[in-house]
């Protein structure tokens, strides 16, 4: 079995021309924004453009498909019109990707500002309930993503996923995505054997392994432990190399696509360096 690798890849000029570019780079798995991610709204997607993304897709090497949510939903925003609006937003998230045929909506669970964290993930598991109810037929899975913890950022321990999964009703349509960057800056070590194999460990007796649909595959340039969400190339800034090298060589996780998100110019020739670091990581 091969590792589904590939990047975040840019939809400007529609979605259908991040295929493109995702073959042009010899990706098998790729990451998009379905719409600007720094807009609450965007027009309807095209019918043509739909079509369009749906065959170029179907005749290419790119396997797995997820998309990000827009930057600005925080679905458990302590006031009341951000909520409203946030969870609006996150439902046409989901009603995008259903139309595109993606399986996946990765996202930040939220930032409580301030009502406290149990308070938070109470409100994030009822706004994805809320949203699950508006898309009761939808194929497409919730995909929470563990993030650094950076200022009032819930999802940075792995108890905060798996309580957000308890009070879900529609379980069967939660993933979970492991972001290296966000893991690392939360606390949790990866970089020898012994501490790869706890978090592993720990992840999936907190969460489940069956849970984990997707790997963001990104450098920290901040410290272990730091609760600052800085992304930074393969090999450089704290993590290293070892811990990449853990993760590509754990058979349990071979099925399971790496999508980096580290920092690139338009071409992307960057993500090709950083797939090759990765792709030399991997023991014969």
């Amino acid at each position: 079995m091969e590792h589904l690798l590939g990047a975040h890849t840019s939809t400007s000029g529609g979605v259908s021309k991040a295929v493109e570019r995702a073959e042009k780079l010899g990706f098998t798995a790729m990451q998009i924004f379905t719409k600007n991610n720094n807009r609450w709204f965007a027009k309807p997607l095209d019918e043509k453009e739909i079509t369009k993304f749906k065959s170029k897709l179907e005749n290419s090497n790119v396997k797995f498909v997820v998309a990000h949510d827009s930057y600005l939903i925080n679905l458990c925003a302590n006031d009341v019109d951000l909520l409203e609006k946030s969870r609006n937003a996150f439902v046409d998230e989901l009603t995008r990707c259903e139309q595109l045929g993606i399986p996946y909506l990765n996202f930040h669970p939220g930032s409580h500002t301030g009502m406290g964290e149990e308070e938070g993930l109470k409100i994030i598991a009822e706004s994805i309930n809320i949203a699950h109810d508006k898309t009761k037929n939808f194929n497409v899975s919730s995909m929470l993503e563990i993030t650094a913890g950076q200022g009032t950022a819930l999802g940075y321990r792995f108890e905060h996923i798996a309580r957000i999964i308890e009070l879900v009703e529609d379980k069967k349509r939660m993933s979970v995505c492991i972001d290296t960057a966000h893991l690392f800056a939360a606390g949790y070590d990866f970089r020898t054997r012994e501490t790869y194999y706890k978090t592993m460990q720990d992840f999936d007796k907190i969460i489940g392994l069956e849970k984990l649909k997707c790997f963001h595959m990104n450098g920290s340039k901040k410290e272990l432990g730091s609760r600052v969400d800085r992304h930074e190339h393969i090999g450089n800034g704290f993590i290293g190399i070892e811990g990449f090298k853990n993760i590509m060589n754990d058979e349990k996780l071979i099925s399971i696509p790496k999508i980096l998100e580290t920092p690139k110019g338009k071409e992307q020739l960057e993500d090709l360096e950083n797939l090759e670091v990765l792709k030399s990581l991997i023991a014969v």
